[in-house]
């Protein structure tokens, strides 16, 4: 039988993101586990997964900002933006590494902020019902549309010469939705010799941080689950109920509240609403004088678990990195 709650994983280099989930499903002894965002089988780092009716919470972290660690391989372009395409394009050295520091930081720079970017062609970005990847695997040609998004760091950590590429160290904070692929394949274009990425690690998702995170083959589930009333408070301003408020809002009834509790945080923002002893109720949010409930978490029932990969429950789903 497994606990509600958000679980922080380190995906290791190889694995998919349902891989990842189908070993939690199997190490929580449930079927209902999700994830918030997908990595490539060649990223390393955060997924943040949820279990059974925390599953819910995994809407509200999908969209989150986050960080990356990258390197960018500047001297040739790839089919897939990265490492596992073909390469193309070659610009052998010393074109690549002689490189003015200045045009780089030029590059990275006019990346930097609110852009436009256009996917790569490999995503996982739905194109008349299929995915963009699998279009481009069945050889298609993929044209994907530009869209905003907004990259909040572009960091050159530092560079190194292998192989006769120039490869950059790299640090991202971006919007949900950014391709590091894409800065690597848009930065290489910029400087006239292609570039590609050949390592990529998700540190962090909003506010859960990669430190926290355990690896898939020593994960204990049942010590490392968050517990649904502290993941919506880190992600929402934490409002405590009295007994009555916690029964009503549980009822879905529409809730009075006190003066305090109304002037505890942003009027707009939602609010994880705990009850006396702990446990999340749900989602709140404010209207005059009175509270309503978005969503609410049930007391869980999980259902056994099944030797069979079924389809990871409530996944909230992004394109991939």
């Amino acid at each position: 039988m497994s606990s509600s709650g958000i679980l922080l994983v380190d995906k290791p280099q190889g694995w998919t993101s349902h891989d990842a989930v189908a070993r939690t499903r199997r190490l929580a002894g449930t079927r209902k586990v999700g994830h918030a965002g997908t990595l490539d089988p060649m990223a390393t780092g955060l997924l943040v997964l949820g279990i059974e009716s925390s599953t819910r919470l995994l809407t509200y972290v999908v969209g989150l900002d986050k960080e990356y660690f990258a390197t960018i391989r500047l001297g040739a372009a790839s089919t897939t933006d990265d490492a596992e395409g073909e390469l193309i394009g070659d610009v052998p050295a010393p074109g690549t590494t002689d490189i003015d520091p200045a045009r780089i930081t030029a590059g990275i720079a006019a990346l930097t902020g609110d852009i436009e970017q256009v996917p790569s062609s490999v995503s996982a970005i739905k194109v008349d019902g299929k995915r963009a990847y699998a279009l481009v695997r069945s050889g298609e040609e993929v044209v994907l549309k530009s869209r905003a998004v907004t990259v909040s760091a572009f960091e050159l950590l530092g560079s190194t010469v292998v192989d006769g590429y120039l490869d950059l160290a790299v640090r991202v904070e971006c919007s949900s939705g950014t391709y590091i692929r894409a800065l690597a394949r848009d930065l290489g274009a910029e400087l006239g010799v292609g570039g590609h990425l050949t390592a990529l690690r998700r540190t962090r998702i909003g506010p859960f941080l990669v430190t926290d995170a355990g690896e898939l083959d020593s994960l204990d589930v049942a010590s490392s689950l968050i517990p649904p009333a502290d993941a919506a408070s880190a992600l929402f301003p934490r409002l405590e109920l009295d007994a009555q408020q916690a029964i009503d809002l549980g009822h879905g009834k529409r809730i009075e509240l006190s003066a305090a509790q109304r002037e505890a945080a942003d009027p707009q923002a939602l609010r994880s609403a705990i009850a006396p002893g702990g446990r999340l109720v749900g989602l709140l949010e404010v209207r005059g004088k009175s509270g309503k409930s978005v969503v609410n978490f049930p007391t869980d029932a999980p259902a056994p678990a099944t030797s069979q990969d079924a389809p990871a429950s409530a996944t909230a789903q992004e394109p991939e990195a």
